[in-house]
């Protein structure tokens, strides 16, 4: 049976910091210019593949759900967390949002156009993303597109006690090699596309990887024949 018991510590500790958070996260429109190009790529993708709705997981107070619905997307967001879903429908009442799992959302097969994991997928234990990525491939419709963007590293596994203004925290965030990442959602059936990496700055304390994925499209169902 698989051990989702870390989704506990990860609901509560955003629960905790929800406020603190939003004062202190960046708008999209205050990322860097490669962030900002990777996003704006990847809703013209969706735009232009029109295969259905983007679910934003992992959505916080859905600054970026907002910014892709800017963009044209028809986005919604889905959290863990109820007090950030609470932030993401009192600043966007026009926008829908619900408290969900990656790794069980309530959504059916075949059914989304997009997939935007932006900084969320790092909070799930290496062993569980292979759980994520397949509802990542459950979920998408053939020919469907994920991004994917957060932390990487070689390994690590780190436990901080406060975060946000000091407020108090029980999550773990796991600091997978890219290409980790990359051979684990191969393996789930998706095909990386793309990926860029990011070295530290003074913006960042860690290496960022941005990958973009698609779901096969289903093969021809009226097949050929050679004559």
């Amino acid at each position: 049976m698989t051990d989702l018991s870390y989704l506990a510590d990860v609901r509560e500790s955003y629960d905790s910091v929800a406020a603190e958070y939003a004062r202190r996260v960046k708008f999209p429109a205050e990322l860097d210019p490669l962030s900002r190009a990777m996003l704006a790529a990847f809703a013209e993708a969706v735009r232009t593949a029109g295969r259905g709705a983007v679910a934003d997981m992992g959505c916080g107070p859905g600054r970026v759900t907002a910014h892709l619905a800017e963009l044209g997307v028809p986005a919604f967001g889905i959290d863990l967390s109820p007090a950030m879903v609470g932030l993401a429908r009192q600043a966007y009442p026009e926008l829908r949002f619900t408290v969900g799992s990656m790794t069980a959302p309530a959504i059916g097969d075949d059914e989304l156009g997009g997939i935007l994991a932006y900084y969320s997928v790092h909070h799930t234990p290496p062993e569980l993303l292979p759980v994520v990525f397949g509802e990542f491939r459950r979920t998408l419709a053939p020919g469907g597109l994920l991004m994917m963007a957060g932390p990487v590293g070689s390994g690590e596994h780190l436990r901080p006690t406060q975060a946000y203004g000091g407020r108090p925290v029980s999550y773990g965030s796991y600091l997978t090699p890219p290409d980790r990442l990359a051979e684990l959602l191969e393996e789930a059936g998706l095909v990386v596309t793309a990926r860029l990496l990011q070295a530290p700055d003074e913006g960042t304390k860690r290496t960022i990887a941005t990958f973009l994925a698609q779901k096969p499209e289903l093969p021809n169902a009226g097949g050929t024949t050679a004559c």
